[in-house]
């Protein structure tokens, strides 16, 4: 709990809490389609940002004949999508389409109950500076992504990977941010043993940089060259490595280098978590932090099966989309796990 409130207030936390995951199961939602925009190259469909006259779709055949002749103006139809129809184009417009759509409802159910609830004074002190905050970084999110996109409409029909892993990274965060801020609000305090605490919090922070690492992976179609597993091509540390010069670019723009960091920050991640659950499960731990960590152990096999299915069957959509989500699941399992152990019972609770 942010502090002792008084029953009412307990009751406006409540009603905050639920708002805000919903808030958070639209976001996640909102991963899951980016994921499913990048991987059918949709995102550079819309070649212009309206924030408000972008809302309507276009609707006659004039109108998808002129949003297709806007395309055509850009290089990604003129180098790479040259042979295609319009009847072609509708479909990756439209997954751009909703993903701005949906960007924008997420402003709509952060904004309106947020304004509701200050002005009803039902938020209780100090949780409206992290409120005022989710919602500057959602504003910030939404400019990111066109400044992502603007990447991709120069020469090269590619938007930077480092703007794309940005836009990622953000979304993460920002969900990340909310999913804790809920567990503020509604996860009771319970005594836990105190010697994990440090490796919780450094397993949600290696998680987190293990999405961003997934970010530069798609950014830099980098799951393309050596879709073997566990080798890479007829060795498990491939040739050719931080062969950039200076080296450390490599680890950014070589797609052999970031595939292979890819793989080993995966590796490290997965001894990681087993030494961690294995220490955890050992130790006196309430119901729900113990079924949590099993969760935790569950999603991490997901994921890795995920990870190697997505490269050996080189990159399907629904599965690469679903191991980029599963990584967000992940990383939820995790934050509730470290949560458990920063929210801990003292002699003055009840």
């Amino acid at each position: 709990m942010l502090n002792n409130l008084t029953p009412p207030q307990q009751h406006y936390d409540r009603q905050i809490a639920y708002w805000l995951l919903i808030c958070a199961a639209v976001i996640f939602g909102m991963i899951l389609l980016g994921g499913v925009t990048r991987l059918t190259d949709s995102g550079l469909s819309m070649v212009d940002w309206k924030p408000i006259k972008g809302i309507i779709p276009p609707i006659t055949q004039a109108d998808w004949q002129a949003m297709f002749a806007k395309y055509q103006q850009f290089p990604e139809y003129q180098k790479t999508n040259f042979t295609m129809t319009l009847e072609e184009f509708k479909p990756i417009f439209m997954y751009e389409y909703l993903h701005r759509m949906l960007g924008r409802f997420i402003g709509i159910i952060f904004v309106l109950p947020f304004l509701f609830f200050y002005f009803t004074k039902r938020i209780a002190h100090g949780l409206t500076p992290r409120l005022v905050v989710m919602l500057l970084l959602g504003g910030s999110q939404g400019l990111l992504g066109w400044y992502m996109v603007k990447s991709g409409l120069v020469d090269n029909p590619h938007v930077s990977q480092y703007r794309l892993t940005a836009h990622l990274g953000l979304a993460v965060f920002i969900y990340g941010f909310i999913v804790w801020t809920v567990l503020d609000l509604l996860a009771p305090k319970l005594s836990q043993p105190q010697h994990l605490k440090r490796f919780s919090y450094t397993l949600s922070s290696l998680i987190f940089l293990m999405i961003l690492s997934g970010g530069l992976v798609a950014g830099t179609r980098a799951g393309i060259p050596y879709p073997t597993w566990p080798l890479m091509g007829d060795s498990f540390i491939p040739p050719g490595l931080y062969s950039l010069t200076p080296f450390w670019l490599s680890a950014f723009e070589d797609m052999l280098t970031i595939q292979f960091n890819h793989r080993m920050f995966a590796y490290l991640i997965v001894v990681l978590v087993v030494a961690f659950a294995y220490k955890a499960l050992k130790s006196d731990l309430n119901g729900p932090l113990k079924t949590a960590i099993y969760c935790f152990l569950i999603l991490l096999v997901a994921q890795v099966s995920l990870g190697i299915s997505t490269l050996i069957f080189y990159i399907p959509v629904p599965v690469a989309a679903a191991h980029q989500v599963c990584a967000v699941a992940l990383l939820t399992a995790s934050l509730f796990v470290s949560h458990c152990f920063s929210n801990q019972m003292t002699a003055g609770d009840s």
